[in-house]
């Protein structure tokens, strides 16, 4: 039996979802997963720190991208006002989030509430920082693996993972299996509570 595709498993149609990035992120990590919620009817938010202002700007093929608008802060924002994260990896993006606490807490409180979180690339630095790694089952861009352990994560070199809600990928190669799982725990809603 294959597995469901996008338009067999419904619509998030309601569903409120933040994409949290800053400067630096992943063009491709964060614009297919943006392109297939919106497609999914869900209502998306590009969430980002308040030193990036009202435009962030992508890296693509090892040079900077496009700009992308900014729908709101962590400053103003939280948990409470949506349903899921994702989050885009890049080097520069995941490693600017984390030195910001409100971005932090901003992740901290999708765990606290047990909505779905998508991180991919080197976005998990994220949940390293959030201090949700630990006792979860993930994967990341390689070069990640030690800090995840270090952490009390159980890292396994898979194209995607899921573990209660959350969902994880190694790279932009991995995207297609990435956003199925995403939208899939999306539409699935709340899980159990991991703090």
């Amino acid at each position: 039996m294959s597995p469901p595709n996008r338009e067999s498993r419904g619509r998030l149609d309601g569903s409120r979802v933040a994409i949290l990035a800053t400067h630096g992120f992943e063009a491709v990590e964060l614009y297919r997963p943006l392109e297939a919620l919106r497609e999914a009817g869900a209502d998306t938010s590009i969430v980002s720190i308040a030193r990036s202002a009202d435009r962030i700007r992508g890296w693509e093929g090892g040079d900077w991208g496009d700009e992308l608008d900014v729908d709101g802060t962590v400053d103003d924002l939280s948990a409470d006002d949506f349903d899921a994260l994702v989050l885009p990896g890049g080097v520069m993006n995941p490693d600017k989030l984390r030195m910001d606490e409100r971005a932090v807490a901003f992740v901290r409180g999708f765990f606290a509430a047990g909505k779905p979180v998508a991180a991919i690339c080197h976005a998990p630095w994220m949940l390293v920082e959030a201090g949700v790694a630990n006792g979860r089952t993930l994967t990341s861009y390689p070069s990640l693996r030690t800090d995840l352990q270090n952490a009390g994560a159980r890292w396994v070199d898979e194209e995607v993972v899921v573990d209660a809600g959350l969902v994880t990928s190694r790279s932009p190669d991995d995207l297609d299996a990435f956003v199925d799982k995403m939208l899939e725990e999306i539409q699935e809603g709340v899980h159990t509570p991991q703090t």
